[in-house]
């Protein structure tokens, strides 16, 4: 082999590296946004308010873990002229990035909360703490699905938001209303709203995961 095509080859083992390093920081990303999920709406009860403050201020590491697969996307596409497939992996870790980023800033703002009023309402934290495991459980199976390269789990987890939709619309129109206090009602509709988003959020994940192994959109059961 020549020395050309001994340096073609570095070239590409290089680039190979970095390439994967990228999608290695995504999972990254999303494993340490799992587990700031993990118990959070266990928080809303508590009357030591430390946890929710370290929940806001762990959306920092997040924010600059987002920072970094941003940067080094862009440098992987200005510098390495990807095909189209690698392009397609570089473009959704970016998205996929900006996805966990805001799964993390909803995470913090349920700490916000927390900070802001304690919720004792048991029927409702119950519905509550059900939307965050559905969230956590659908987290853990698009990170799998896109280790795995798994396309029919993005599509099961896609599908599964709607059960976090039907739980928002019960304790917005029922569990809410039995709260006499206007402030702690209208903090308590701020969690399931940040709870739903998060679970819209994963739900993009699947999306851009799915594109990523198929090159194609999820066709929508609608």
């Amino acid at each position: 082999m020549s020395p050309e095509d001994l340096d073609k080859v570095g070239f590409r083992e290089k680039y190979t590296g970095e390439l994967q390093a990228l999608v290695d920081e995504v999972i990254e990303l999303g494993r340490l946004c799992y587990e700031r999920l993990q118990g959070v709406t266990g928080v809303l009860s508590m009357e030591d308010i430390t946890p929710a403050r370290e929940l806001v201020l762990g959306d920092k590491e997040v924010n600059r873990k987002e920072y970094n697969i941003n940067s080094n996307a862009v440098t992987l596409i200005t510098t390495q002229a990807p095909v189209a497939t690698d392009t397609r992996i570089i473009i959704s870790s970016i998205k996929i990035a900006y996805d966990l980023e805001r799964i993390s800033d909803n995470i913090g703002n349920l700490g916000e909360v927390r900070k802001r009023v304690k919720i004792t309402n048991e029927k409702l934290l119950l519905r509550l703490s059900t939307m965050e495991q559905l969230a956590s459980l659908m987290l853990k199976d698009v990170l799998t699905a896109y280790l795995e390269q798994d396309a029919s789990l993005c599509e099961e987890v896609y599908e599964r938001d709607e059960d976090i939709d039907s739980l928002f619309v019960h304790v917005t129109t029922s569990d809410i209303f039995e709260e006499t206090d206007l402030f702690v009602t209208g903090q308590s509709q701020l969690c399931a709203k940040y709870l739903e988003r998060i679970g819209d959020h994963v739900k993009n994940i699947a999306e851009h995961v799915y594109f990523v192994l198929t090159g194609d959109k999820i066709e929508k059961l609608d």
